[in-house]
Parts: structure tokens; sequence; C-alpha cells
């Protein structure tokens, strides 16, 4: 099947979407595999919203086409990146010396909305990224108001020294639960600080969606 005659909705909606906004459990639920949200509101509805009931939840086969759209979007939204902003990451991956697929989950891991989100200053992506633009996030002693800049090892992470900053993220630390730290990040949350201790690789990131059909996607 070409890719003309892949599902016109699925195909259209891939194409029209750019950042979502919306409940991250529907989009779990559209794409069939948790990214963001309650799971527990996932897996009492894993069908796609819209329909009725498991039963009506069976989903057609898609096209090669279709499936590798799909792998891109469930990429795109776990991160919360435009298209452009994913295209240009691939662009970047294709330079580096090594897997590309690989460095691309890299990139995509390494952008400090990411890191502020995976050392727990924030319960969900999308709060990391307003602490970020909001100017609550130092980066090597510096203000960074810039989600997508990448971070590299040896980076220090750090929260704005004012009462409403750490207050903030103190609130989160209190009322979440004990996240676990990935191995490539280190973490003081005495301090508020965190540091980027190695690249993270593909194990560490344990990707949602299949990296290489991305890759072929895109080297079509």
């Amino acid at each position: 099947m070409s890719s003309s005659q892949a599902t016109p909705r699925l195909v259209d909606y891939f194409f029209l979407m750019a950042r979502r906004t919306g409940p991250k459990t529907k989009i779990s639920r559209r794409y069939g595999t948790l990214i963001e949200g309650s799971a527990r509101a996932f897996e009492n509805k894993t069908y796609p919203p819209g329909v009725h009931g498991p039963s009506r939840g069976m989903r057609r086969k898609l096209s090669d086409y279709a499936l590798a759209l799909a792998e891109k979007q469930k990429l795109r939204c776990q991160y919360g990146v435009l298209e452009r902003q994913f295209r240009r990451y691939f662009r970047q991956a294709l330079t580096k010396r090594g897997v590309t697929g690989e460095i691309l989950l890299q990139l995509l891991e390494t952008r400090l909305d990411n890191v502020v989100y995976r050392l727990g200053f924030s319960r969900t992506l999308r709060g990391a990224r307003q602490l970020v633009s909001h100017g609550h996030i130092y980066l090597n002693g510096r203000k960074v108001n810039i989600a997508s800049a990448n971070l590299r090892p040896g980076d220090h992470v750090s929260i704005k020294g004012s009462p409403s900053s750490k207050s903030l993220v103190q609130k989160v630390l209190e009322v979440a639960h004990i996240v676990a730290i990935p191995d490539w990040l280190s973490v003081d949350r005495g301090n508020l600080t965190g540091r980027i201790v190695r690249l993270p690789s593909r194990e560490d990131i344990n990707p949602i969606a299949n990296e290489q059909l991305v890759v072929e996607l895109y080297s079509r």
C-alpha cells in the first residue's frame, strides 16, 4: 500500500498535528502506549478515544508508512517537540558518528526540559518546560530559558536561588513519589542540583517507539 493509500484519518492527523496540549491519557490511548498521564486511566481504557468499548477498538492493519508515522509521533509526543524541531534533531543525528536512531534518542533525552523532568524537579515534562521558560532553571551557573538546549556530560543543573523558585521544586519533591533517577544523571535533592554524568545509552532511555522505523521514514 502506498503512502497515499494509508488510513486517511490517521495520516491527516499526523501531518496536521503540531505540539499536542490535550490530555496525555487520550494521546496514550491513541497510540496504544503510555506516554504520560495516569497509568490506571490508560489501563482502564486501552482502546482509542472516540471508540466505545474494547471490542470496537480493534485497529485495522496499517501500511508500513503509517506505522512509521505512528512511531515518529510517539517520540514527538513523548518529548513534546514540533515537527520542524524533530527534523532538525534527525539531521543533526545524521552528522554524528554512530547509530543514527540511538543518537536521535540521545538528542531528545538530553534536552534541558527533559533533564529537569528526569531529575525529579517536576512531576511532568510540561511542568519542567515551564520551569525552564519562566527562568527558574540555571545551567552551569547561568539562567537558561531555552527548553530545547542540549546538555553534555559535566553540565550542572540547578534551581534559581530565589525563595519562590526553590519553593516550586521543593513542593514537588514533598508530594511526589520517590522517582528513580537514571544512571546517567546524579542529583542532590537537598541543594536542588543535578549533573549529567554521561550520555544516556539506548538501554537507559528505553524508548516507547521503534526509532529505526523513524530513521527509515526520514530516509525515504
